[in-house]
């Protein structure tokens, strides 16, 4: 019918073919279109102006950042054991190893580190070499030298005086080791069933704030009970408190966000020993379409939309911390280092342009007692479910899964501390707020994972409307 649309000579012609279009798209489950509109609840921002911000200025701008040697090396400890039951052993699918990047091929000035990660310094080595493209993900080698077990010890030490938001990882652990996240890409790798599920129920039904009077699960995973469909088991939120009603969407919105991640990168199939991935139609019908998930699907990615107005509000909010002159991305190639430093300020400029930011400051606003005592109960749960992550059996998705987690609990740092990044001093470390290099790391690559998200959503809208 489309090409009838396209090949109509008369004027008459195009406006049937116009009108049988309409109709058939009409028939779509119009997961996006329809669904996903307007304003969002708790803020005062639209979607439309969110996808036009994101494609326009941040996504091609995010996508070459994440190309940089300082952000696509990440240091992680997958072998971390799980704190809250016996783990049910690992993923044995080969997509779900990571591989690790060589130390040799690490650039010096990460593999190195300073005594003071925060001052400039001179370094006259060649353009670094980067890691080789793995041919085969093969299994973990977690074994470092002691050089490099000494050289992040000023890197994992800095102020602790900050509320933390997330579990994270000790750098001296002789089981860190670094992985290249551009060649351990996030995608669906198989992993599934139990162990999956277990993770994900943890998260929502143990951390997650609910009412007594909700009997169903919170986790979409979860086969619903009774007569309660996705969409009257989102009216349970109306009776929260706005932190909690938040708490609830940033993880919901994550596990969207995976699950698009997972829906754009899927396994279509694997001819003599060459997978070829690419999107999955039916998988994202699966997890967002609203007759098939009884309208929770356009729910959830409404929370994908409110997690990236949360993660792009911390960015703005951080940018005086990285614009002082003190602060250098360093790798060891002073060239590169200075142009990631000018790309990530353009950024952060985009990110202070956005009019319609979340609004921070509404949370935790009460009497002081008990808005300290609700932003502490808010802070263990998501430092609980950062644990979880440990519990995850494929090490692809535990890698990404810690990596996201982190980001936004360094975000949500960021959000809290205010008061401290405005009294930054210019020329010296700061005692109030720090970041280590890993939560640098995991911040923006967190949120250029929801930017991805967002913008794949795009293509799925258009996949659908040529799939009828």
């Amino acid at each position: 019918m489309s090409r009838g649309v396209r090949s109509a000579g008369s004027g008459q012609r195009a406006a049937v073919g116009a009108v049988q279009l309409l109709v058939a798209l009409s028939f779509l489950p119009a997961v996006v279109e329809a669904q996903v509109t307007g304003v969002l609840d708790d803020c005062l921002c639209d979607i439309d102006s969110i996808d036009n911000f994101n494609t326009y200025k941040i996504f091609p701008k995010m996508k070459k950042l994440q190309e940089r040697d300082y952000f696509r090396y990440y240091k992680v400890n997958l072998k971390r054991p799980c704190p809250f039951w016996a783990e049910d052993g690992h993923c044995s699918i080969k997509d779900c190893h990571v591989e690790p990047c060589p130390e040799s091929k690490i650039p010096v000035g990460i593999k190195a580190g300073s005594s003071n990660k925060y001052l400039k310094m001179a370094n006259d080595t060649k353009e670094l070499e980067d890691c080789e493209q793995a041919n085969k993900l093969g299994a973990i080698n977690s074994t470092l030298s002691n050089q490099s077990k000494e050289a992040f010890i000023d890197w994992a030490r800095y102020d602790d005086s900050q509320d933390h938001f997330c579990e994270l990882d000790d750098e001296r652990s002789p089981a860190a080791q670094y992985v290249d996240l551009l060649l351990n890409p996030e995608r669906y790798t198989g992993y599934k069933g139990s162990s999956a599920w277990r993770v994900w129920n943890s998260i929502y039904e143990e951390n997650c704030f609910k009412p007594r009077s909700v009997y169903r699960p919170l986790n979409p995973l979860a086969p619903s009970r009774g007569e309660d469909d996705g969409e009257s088991f989102y009216t349970w939120l109306e009776g929260l408190c706005l932190e909690k009603r938040v708490f609830y969407k940033l993880i919901s919105g994550l596990h969207a966000s995976i699950n698009l991640h997972l829906c754009a990168n899927y396994l279509l199939e694997e001819t003599w020993g060459k997978p070829s991935w690419g999107p999955n139609i039916k998988e994202f019908k699966r997890r967002f379409d609203p007759v098939e998930t009884k309208g929770e699907g356009p729910r959830r990615l409404k929370n994908l939309y409110f997690l990236y107005l949360i993660e792009l509000r911390a960015l703005s909010k951080v940018a005086p911390y990285f614009e002082r002159s003190i602060v250098d991305l360093y790798t060891g190639n002073v060239e590169e280092d200075a142009d990631t430093k000018t790309l990530l300020l353009n950024i952060f400029q985009d990110t202070k342009s956005f009019p319609m930011h979340f609004d921070e400051k509404s949370m935790f606003a009460g009497d002081k007692k008990g808005a300290k005592s609700l932003k502490e109960e808010f802070r263990l749960h998501f430092k609980n479910i950062s644990r979880i992550m440990d519990c995850v059996g494929c090490d692809k998705c535990r890698l990404w899964g810690k990596l996201q987690t982190q980001g936004l609990g360094t975000a949500l740092k960021i959000l809290f501390s205010e008061k401290e990044i405005q009294k930054l001093p210019e020329n010296s470390p700061s005692k109030g707020f720090q970041l280590t290099r890993q939560e640098i790391v995991a911040l923006m690559n967190a949120f250029g994972r929801l930017s991805t998200s967002i913008r794949e959503l795009q293509n799925f809208k258009i996949l659908l409307q040529h799939s009828r």
